[in-house]
């Protein structure tokens, strides 16, 4: 039995996980940090690093540490009900709700909104969405090995365009940093930390540890340990090569207020960027790379929803509901980046908190004899929390004024807990609650023991 992958063995897979992290929301959103950070980059993207890189590798981690067989495997260890709630809320987040339509807005606005008239947008969004959707749903339905064979070659010729724009704005910078707006002016470490969010890896971790487990287990290995440091290694390489091009874009970002202005999107820094060194055949040959870079990810998301409520929900064919989510997925698409950026921001504030406890609790689950009563009154404090933060943005969002209980409530945590108007108010909560329940669960089999 081995017990541990060669060099080369787990550089293909860690290289194999990067290119399921690379999408979309991890070239515009360090993008736009760097642009709004200003001369408070470097706390910014060290608080974007860790929700953005560091809870990636901790999820595929916590996947395999647990033993978990899937990700709603592990969310029962709550209850069963939570752990389909949970999966399924998960899922529709990196999938039609808000994941799978980004990808084919940033093609849009990367790849053809620069050469339209700001009359013809909205309409430029509409048949772009239909060809590249109709494209999605074609090969999901018929999944063959030319995604593959396209995103082996996508991902390092997409990492070599940006690995030469990086280096330009590197040697030859745009401008000099900006004064930090108004969000990063104080605190920019948890705006960053917040920022991080909008990646969603740290929720697609989830998902996709399982699959680097079983790329490991196909290799031979097997004992738990060695999965284990496989998984470690692997994660190593893919989050290694996140972090550098975060960091990279965020540079770029923030050097180039100066030249294009604060512009509402990342995806809009990272054209004028490219028009600005390398000109229109730069920004022909960028529209195309993440295009089918978008495509290809769109297609796994939809492929993996599809598979996953087919086999939640088996009354219903694949085919049905590949058809079904691209339906969804192009209409959400129409309603523009900024709508489904500003949109997701509530779900991710109560889904991400959730997601981090779960991965803390797999970790400790030996500790407290994987007591059932730890996982549920953590989850039970950390979702009344986070849900009252999502529901507080959404509200900001929509331009409700919060109703008077809100503000109550609000008010009253707000001088109870820490870092609550930051937006973490549930981390020490959870980490009391892990603590006293903990304590309890193994005083409780001590008690059993001596009564036997």
């Amino acid at each position: 039995m081995k017990e541990k992958l060669s060099f080369s063995a787990y550089t293909a897979i860690g290289v194999m996980l990067f290119a399921l992290f690379f999408g979309a929301g991890n070239l515009i959103f360090p993008a736009q940090l760097g642009q709004n950070a200003g001369t408070n980059l470097w706390p910014a993207i060290t608080g974007f690093l860790i929700t953005g890189v560091g809870l990636p590798l901790l999820g595929i981690l916590a996947m395999s540490y647990s033993g978990s067989k899937d990700l709603q495997e592990l969310a029962s260890r709550v209850t069963p009900a939570y752990g389909i709630f949970f999966t399924v809320l998960l899922y529709l987040t990196i999938g039609p709700f808000f994941a799978a339509p980004r990808t084919g807005t940033v093609a849009y606005e990367v790849g053809v909104a620069p050469f339209l008239s700001g009359g013809l947008q909205q309409t430029g969004l509409v048949v772009f969405t239909i060809i590249f959707f109709a494209a999605t749903l074609l090969f999901s339905l018929y999944p063959a090995k030319i995604v593959d064979t396209v995103g082996k070659i996508l991902a390092p010729g997409l990492v070599g365009l940006l690995a030469i724009l990086l280096l330009a704005a590197v040697f030859n910078p745009m401008g000099g940093f900006q004064p930090a707006q108004e969000a990063y002016q104080s605190g920019s470490f948890v705006t960053g930390f917040l920022e991080g969010y909008n990646t969603m890896d740290a929720l697609a971790s989830l998902v996709f540890g399982i699959i680097v487990i079983k790329a490991i287990q196909a290799m031979g290995v097997t004992s738990t340990k060695g999965i284990l440091v496989s998984t470690a290694k692997a994660g190593g390489v893919a989050i290694g090569l996140l972090a550098v091009i975060y960091i990279g874009i965020a540079y770029l970002g923030a050097s180039s207020v100066e030249k294009i202005g604060l512009v509402p999107t990342g995806g809009q820094v990272l054209n004028g960027a490219v028009a600005h060194y390398f000109g229109t055949v730069g920004s022909l040959l960028l529209a195309v790379l993440i295009t089918l870079a978008c495509l290809t990810t769109a297609i796994g998301l939809t492929i993996a929803c599809a598979e996953y409520f087919h086999s939640l929900l088996p009354k219903f064919g694949y085919k049905t509901l590949v058809v079904f989510f691209s339906g969804i997925t192009f209409v959400i698409a129409n309603f523009g980046l900024a709508n489904i950026i500003t949109f997701s921001i509530p779900v991710l504030m109560f889904l991400y908190p959730l997601s981090i406890v779960l991965i803390l609790l797999a970790f400790l689950s030996p500790l407290f004899n994987h007591s059932r009563l730890v996982y549920v009154a953590t989850i039970a404090v950390t979702f009344v929390l986070s849900l009252f933060d999502g529901l507080k943005i959404l509200f900001d969002s929509l331009g409700i004024n919060h109703a008077g209980w809100m503000v109550s409530v609000s008010s009253v945590l707000e001088q109870t807990l820490p870092l609550y108007g930051k937006g973490l108010g549930w981390l020490l909560p959870a980490l009391i609650v892990i603590v006293i329940t903990g304590i309890a669960s193994r005083m409780q089999k001590v008690t059993a023991a001596e009564v036997n």
